[in-house]
């Protein structure tokens, strides 16, 4: 089986892993940098969780930023959404879209080709001052709309996780990224969406109005909320690469954590479709 690992443009050294598989690294104020996406959905998703996990389980703190573009649509709900609240199952199934549940909290979102999903893992070691929730996503989404407003104009944090760009027939803006946090005790996971060439259309077909909206929304349907980014997916790249520091590249990732998470979660009906996890012994 192949795995898509984009390097273009980044130089640096290849991590070993340690029989946790963490990272072997030095202390530096660079973060890591995986450009990887993984054949399944199923394993995508686990993989930013297997990236947090591996990062509690290291002997010190450690920070990666990871890119990924699904191959297929997909519809990924939050760690506490129901699906007959948020999603048109119905058509989910007729199309083949896999709905999936991810370990973060938010509402659903519609993701595939168009679509550049990030995470970041962040250190609490390294930033004390982010244990605050409010405080993570502000710092999050502050260095992502630094690094998006050095290539297009009218980037803006609105509500309490999204992006949006600032339009002039669109009032509040409209919303190109979706974001949520899942915390541990020495880092989090931060991740979300980057629409710039996405067929907005299939939001509105393949997820129902959200149970809540934030007030800048002003119950605007899904066709005139959702926008995409104006750059293309390289510059989005390059651009939160910058923004980040990640100038160490790894290709080593937790293959056996990714596919534990897989058995146990992704791969399950109990879990999408209730959030119920399957231990297998």
């Amino acid at each position: 089986m192949s795995y898509a690992i984009a390097t273009t443009g980044i130089c640096g050294m290849q991590f070993g892993t340690s029989s946790l598989g963490a990272p072997d690294r030095q202390q530096s104020n660079s973060m890591q940098y995986l450009d990887l996406t993984l054949p399944a959905a199923a394993e995508n998703l686990a993989l930013d969780e297997a990236l947090l996990e591996e990062a509690e389980a290291s002997r010190q703190p450690v920070e990666t930023l990871r890119l990924w573009e699904s191959p297929q649509p997909m519809v990924v709900v939050g760690r506490s959404s129901r699906l007959d609240a948020e999603v048109n199952c119905e058509a989910c199934r007729v199309m083949g879209v896999p709905v999936l549940r991810r370990i973060s909290g938010g509402a659903a979102i519609v993701a595939g080709p168009g679509c550049l999903m990030y995470a970041v893992v962040l250190s609490y070691q390294q930033r004390p001052e982010l244990r605050g929730l409010s405080e993570a996503h502000r710092y999050v989404l502050d260095t992502i709309t630094t690094a998006l407003q050095s290539i297009t104009p009218g980037v803006r944090y609105r509500g309490t996780c999204d992006l949006v760009l600032d339009l002039e027939e669109s009032g509040g803006g409209k919303k190109f990224s979706g974001n949520s946090v899942r915390c541990r005790r020495e880092h989090f996971l931060y991740h979300g969406t980057l629409l710039y060439d996405f067929p907005l259309d299939t939001v509105g077909q393949y997820l129902t109005m959200p149970p809540r909206m934030p007030d800048y929304r002003e119950h605007r349907s899904h066709d005139d909320f959702v926008a995409n980014l104006p750059i293309t997916a390289d510059a989005i790249r390059q651009s939160l690469i910058t923004g980040w520091n990640a100038r160490e590249l790894r290709t080593a990732w937790p293959r056996e954590l990714v596919a534990k998470f897989v058995a146990e979660k992704y791969s399950r009906s109990e879990w999408n479709e209730n959030g119920q996890v399957v231990t297998i012994q």
